[in-house]
């Protein structure tokens, strides 16, 4: 453990050296339970943890000695029983993850710390170059400028893509509206760009879908539930992911909940570019509604925030009113069907799905209490994720994910 050693009388050094001891293999999941927000005092860590009061105190001390978390000697306002207890607090100076976000409209960088907050953010390009290297430079680029202007430390990076990730090489097989080759190895280039530009720390990849619901599951909409299912449409296309007891279901290979290519609309619906017709994919994004809408997609701003723009301020039109209904009815389908299948116990909605969830919550409820099984015995709560940029928070919960795992052991390993 860091830091420095009081003196000590004469058999004390032993029993603290035992407690310290038995207290590091504490600091990885002491260091969660802060991190997501489960434990804000000291009394709660150590019940969570199930250790004595003088080891969480250890654990804490050490957490703090690491530069992770504060704790504040003013105690916490008592209950009705027992002592009052420190607050445990995220550093605000602390060390960052370098967090990198590509859709098809663009791409954004940031610095997200603990507790999934962004500490800086910069947007990059509007247009994708065909070529990941290229793309993945600029953006890293992006981050790298962050870091300079910021001073932060850097514990590794992560990379959200809109596109299925293949484990273990990290190859994205469909990056459909890149324009980038199928089965792209984006986390060895993202690496590569990574550590071109000084970055140290790993640098990882995946689904743009898949963490904004880790994001989401960890600090968001989704905090508290099991069976956490979230769908939602990115700029193009349509996503999904399950955490289950609080990590990612991927499947053996990383392909699970590829969502976006049920059916929903077989016999009037667009093709989709799987090569069948009505796929979710293309009948609930942005451009569906607009097309829907009877209104052509402008240049000027992306396809999800003009989406979003018609729903909140032409609702009353009877022309995006149908269109949004429509849209409802087509996701609602889509969501029952799964609800049949994975049984959640919550289900979050991101991208364009949450708009179409605060313009109508009652007709998408209905649709899928109707059609699922399980929605007839009491429905499952069916939310807004609450986080603005998921993904990218979710990206940078892959680079601290080592931290959590083992903060002395990451820290130490490129200090």
């Amino acid at each position: 453990m860091s830091g420095k050693a009081e003196p000590r009388q004469a058999g004390e050094g032993t029993t603290s050296r035992t407690r310290l001891d038995r207290g590091r293999g504490a600091l990885g999941p002491a260091l969660e339970l802060v991190h997501t927000g489960r434990a804000p005092t000291r009394a709660v860590l150590t019940a969570e943890l199930g250790v004595t009061r003088a080891t969480a105190g250890a654990v804490a001390v050490e957490l703090e000695a690491l530069g992770l978390i504060r704790v504040d000697a003013r105690p916490a306002a008592a209950g009705s029983q027992g002592r009052p207890s420190h607050r445990l607090e995220l550093a605000e100076d602390g060390p960052v993850a370098l967090a990198a976000q590509v859709h098809a409209d663009g791409f954004r960088a940031a610095l997200v710390g603990l507790g999934g907050r962004i500490v800086a953010t910069a947007p990059g390009c509007e247009a994708v170059d065909a070529d990941p290297a290229k793309v993945l430079g600029s953006v890293v680029e992006v981050g790298a400028e962050l870091l300079r202007r910021t001073g932060r430390r850097c514990v590794g990076a992560g990379l959200a893509v809109p596109s299925a990730v293949a484990e273990p090489e990290g190859l994205a097989l469909n990056p459909l509206h890149l324009a980038w080759p199928a089965g792209a190895p984006v986390r060895e280039i993202f690496a590569e760009q990574v550590h071109a530009a000084g970055i140290t720390g790993p640098a990882f990849a995946g689904n743009d879908i898949n963490l904004a619901a880790l994001a989401e599951h960890r600090h968001g909409a989704g905090r508290g539930a099991r069976d956490l299912l979230c769908v939602a449409t990115g700029h193009r296309g349509v996503g999904g992911a399950l955490v289950l007891d609080g990590r990612l279901h991927t499947g053996s290979s990383g392909l699970a909940l590829e969502v976006g290519h049920l059916t929903v609309n077989p016999e009037g619906g667009h093709p989709c570019y799987c090569g069948s017709r009505g796929c979710l994919d293309v009948e609930t994004d942005p451009l569906a509604l607009l097309t829907a809408a009877g209104r052509a997609p402008g240049p000027e701003e992306s396809l999800l925030k003009q989406a979003d723009d018609l729903i909140r301020d032409e609702y009353a039109d009877p022309a995006v009113r149908t269109a949004v209904e429509a849209l409802i009815d087509r996701l609602g389908l889509g969501l029952a069907g799964l609800v049949n299948i994975l049984n959640p116990d919550r289900i979050i909605l991101g991208g364009l799905h949450r708009t179409l969830i605060d313009a109508d919550p009652e007709r998408l409820r209905a649709v899928v209490a109707d059609r699922s099984l399980w929605g007839r015995s009491g429905g499952v709560p069916i939310l807004a994720c609450t986080l603005d940029h998921n993904s990218l928070v979710g990206a940078a919960e892959l680079a601290w994910q080592p931290v959590l795992d083992d903060p002395l052991g990451a820290l130490t390993a490129h200090a």
